[in-house]
C-alpha cells in the first residue's frame, strides 16, 4: 500500500492509501477518486517528499503498520460481509433496482450488485445514494 497526497482542483489537500501508481490511475479513471471536502472528482497527486528514517524505525513502523492493516482489513472486510448478509443481490440490474427503491416503485431493502461507471454516474446524477463495497481477494477465490 502506498499513501499519496492529494489536492483538487480547489485546492482542499487529503491523503489516501492505494495498492500503488496504477491502482490510482484505474481509481480515478473510473471516477472513485473524489475529494472528501467538496466532491470534485479533479483530483490529482500532490508533490511528496520522500520519508527517511533508520532501519531500526523502518522496521518498527514495518510492524506496526502490518498490524494496523491487517486489523482495518479484517474490519472492512466484516462489514462488507454484514452488508452483504443483510441485502439482497440484484446483480448486473443494481443501478435499475436502485432508481426504482429511490423513486418509491418498489418496497425500500438493502441491495447490492454490480453497476458500470457510466451507471454509478447516472445514479448519481439521479440523487440515489449508494456507494461500493470492497471487493477482497478470498470473495473471488
Amino acid at each position: 500500500m502506498i499513501r499519496f497526497s492529494l489536492h483538487c482542483e480547489h485546492d482542499h489537500e487529503f491523503e489516501a492509501w492505494f495498492r500503488g501508481n496504477d491502482d490510482f490511475d484505474t481509481q480515478k479513471k473510473r471516477g472513485f477518486v473524489d475529494c472528501p471536502q467538496c466532491g470534485s472528482k479533479k483530483v490529482e497527486k500532490a508533490l511528496m517528499a520522500p520519508a527517511v528514517s533508520t532501519a531500526r524505525k523502518q522496521e518498527k513502523i514495518a510492524l506496526a503498520m502490518g498490524e494496523a492493516q491487517k486489523q482495518a482489513m479484517a474490519q472492512l472486510k466484516e462489514l462488507s460481509e454484514k452488508m452483504r448478509e443483510n441485502a439482497d443481490y440484484v446483480g448486473d440490474k443494481f443501478a435499475e433496482e436502485a432508481r426504482k427503491i429511490h423513486f418509491g416503485e418498489t418496497e425500500a431493502r438493502g441491495i447490492y450488485g454490480e453497476a458500470t461507471p457510466e451507471e454509478a454516474k447516472g445514479l448519481i446524477d439521479d440523487g440515489v445514494e449508494f456507494m461500493p463495497i470492497p471487493v477482497f481477494p478470498d470473495d473471488r477465490n
